[in-house]
């Protein structure tokens, strides 16, 4: 039997696992290259598929986009640090998620944009529209998009090292180069098709391992880990109410305030990213709104509950970072935290369901990974390239040049994962860099005061006063501890908690103080923006009014049947992950009532659904 043997950490793999994995990366590259010469037609085809696809592999791709291999490790920071209701810090953006359900996609397809961000020269105009474009495609297809993609290779590396033995530097190699070869020759097409495939070995992996994990005879099975000393007390889905900074940090500012005010890869307000690229590639606006309520569910409702027993279960056996620097000797220092602990707890898993998990982790990391590096080609080459460099390129020039932007981002980020070392604290930073600016991407559609200089002062205000609270003494001497960790105590000026709010009221007041000392927009491009998305609502009488001179006929406002909708969508996927826990936790009364509200709301949903007319006569 061909065997891999690892002698520090007692791995074995074989003849199957050898098989699940390779067959992945083969598949991976056959389908990158299969596709490749359809792909490579036009910049259009390449970013994104000709606008045709259906809702269902859309939907499937954001899920698979989504399962990473940085997710799990964050995770299990989030529920070995500050217990289950720690997961409220990404769980709130589920409100956001479904105001894009049921609001914001299909004003997106409407647009007919190829990219998010040649948004701004349909909502603005002039130079300070042209340069947001520039900026904007340069400052998250590869500022924010490359820590996104090193957050997502450090949790690889981690992998790698606990479970293979590799170095981080082969693990880059391995994982970097074999998923931007298939990135590069497939694009967007590629990237889907595979994530298609990729979706259900990443969820099939992902509950085998926490399966087996829980059932470890050092666990015990489900009814010994839920009564566990390490564990009773983090299970909770919401935090302590007696503990004021922990019941402030994780759950009052999440959905109080960081739902609508950041900006976050995959949860921006309003849509965008590469949840915007899938929506713009869709058949219809219908297709659009399917696959974004499709990604909702899964991404929120099902998802993340083999994740968080796998996260328990490791306090069982690695109760805190000193027993994994024990069990681990040879992890290098600044790689050690506690979202190592889910690779340590895959060290355990047997032959056979080993590599199928290990495939899984490959699948999550090429998808992710694929995603960010055709979104971020596609502001490169679309927003930047042609705008400033070479107007006049061909399209045959335009695939070439999104494919090297592919290569360099992958460089990029590969070479940063190497420095960084903890999952918890990339997302925290990421997030207070997007800070304050949420609310524009909200309100830009429905309110025609914003201009290009609101989004420019407010990205511009949001990073400077991040980057005085995370790289200077202004944050200790304000807020003492800056961590992000609610069982921190502050020693500064104001609590630790109040970081975030403090980022998004001064960001706020600068942008809204800007909107009003600065011009509007055009007549013209108002006139414009407003006849192609139709985005309606009070926000826009008194263009509606020029318009209607034009004999433009009146629309219904469905904006407020789909905050109803939204409203209802978030009742049904937080009551689904609350029940699935209760059923997981044994406690049947709660399940079941939990489950009624569920069903109760879906139909309710439903009935809403109908009444919606997405597709409005103007």
């Amino acid at each position: 039997m061909l065997v891999f043997f690892n002698p520090l950490f007692m791995i074995e793999l074989t003849v199957l696992d050898y098989i699940l994995i390779i067959s992945f990366f083969s598949i991976s590259i056959f389908i990158g290259f299969w596709v490749s010469k359809k792909s490579g037609k036009n910049a259009a085809e390449f970013f994104l598929s000709g606008r045709r696809m259906p809702w269902w592999l859309l939907g499937l791709s954001m899920v698979a986009t989504t399962f990473s291999t940085d997710t799990p490790n964050l995770v299990t920071d989030i529920v070995r640090t500050n217990g289950v209701a720690g997961n409220w810090v990404w769980w709130a953006f589920l409100l956001t998620g479904m105001l894009t359900v049921f609001i914001y996609a299909r004003l997106w397809r409407k647009s007919g944009v190829t990219t998010d961000i040649e948004f701004y020269e349909l909502r603005y105009g002039g130079k300070p529209a042209r340069f947001l474009r520039a900026f904007r495609a340069v400052y998250l297809g590869v500022l924010f998009n490359v820590l996104a993609m090193s957050a997502v290779t450090l949790a690889a590396i981690k992998i790698g090292q606990v479970m293979l033995g590799l170095t981080p530097i082969e693990v880059v190699l391995i994982a970097g180069v074999i998923t931007v070869i298939f990135s590069a020759a497939g694009g967007f097409k590629g990237v889907v098709y595979t994530d298609f495939l990729l979706f259900f070995v990443a969820f099939a992996g992902s509950i085998g391992a926490a399966y087996y994990c829980v059932n470890l005879p050092e666990v015990g099975g489900l009814s010994a880990l839920i009564e566990h000393e390490q564990v009773n007390t983090k299970l909770g889905f919401l935090p302590d109410f007696t503990d004021t900074q922990s019941l402030i940090m994780l759950l009052i500012i999440p959905l109080a305030v960081q739902w609508w005010s950041a900006w976050y890869p995959g949860s921006e307000p309003g849509g965008g990213g590469y949840i915007a690229q899938r929506m713009l590639a869709s058949k219809s606006e219908n297709h659009a709104i399917g696959a974004t309520f499709f990604f909702n569910i899964m991404h929120y409702a099902l998802r993340p509950w083999p994740w968080i027993l796998v996260a328990v279960a490791s306090l069982v056996i690695y109760p805190d970072i000193a027993s994994l620097q024990i069990a681990f000797p040879e992890v290098e220092a600044d790689k050690l935290g506690h979202d190592l602990a889910y690779s340590a707890m895959l060290t355990k898993l047997p032959a056979g369901l080993l590599g199928l998990v290990l495939a899984s982790l490959v699948a999550a990391y090429m998808s992710t990974i694929s995603t960010h590096l055709n979104w971020g080609a596609s502001y490169i080459v679309h927003d930047f390239y042609v705008q400033h460099v070479h107007p006049s390129a061909s399209q045959k020039e335009l695939v070439v040049a999104g494919r090297i932007a592919t290569v360099v981002l992958m460089a990029i980020s590969a070479m940063l994962a190497l420095y960084l070392n903890n999952a918890l604290q990339l997302f925290n930073i990421i997030l207070m860099f997007g800070a304050g600016t949420g609310l524009i991407f909200i309100l830009r559609w429905f309110w025609w005061r914003i201009n290009a200089w609101s989004e420019i002062s407010a990205m511009f205000a949001s990073g400077i006063v991040s980057i005085l609270i995370s790289f200077t003494s202004f944050g200790p001497w304000l807020f003492g501890d800056t961590s992000g960790n609610a069982m921190t105590e502050a020693t500064g000026l104001l609590p630790a908690w109040a970081t975030y709010p403090f980022i998004v009221g001064s960001t706020s007041m600068i942008w809204i103080l800007t909107t009003f000392l600065t011009k509007p927009e055009s007549g013209l491009t108002l006139e414009r923006f407003y006849a192609k998305t139709k985005p309606g609502g009070p926000g826009w009488h008194s263009v509606k009014a020029r318009l209607s001179s034009q004999s433009m006929p009146s629309t219904s406002w469905a904006v407020p049947q789909g905050v109803l909708a939204m409203l209802l969508g978030c009742i049904v996927v937080y009551g689904t992950l609350f029940a699935t826990g209760f059923w997981l936790y044994g406690e049947w009364t709660y399940a079941t009532l939990t489950t009624t509200i569920v069903l109760v709301a879906a139909f309710l949903l439903l009935k809403v659904w109908k009444k919606l007319k997405f597709q409005v006569k103007e």
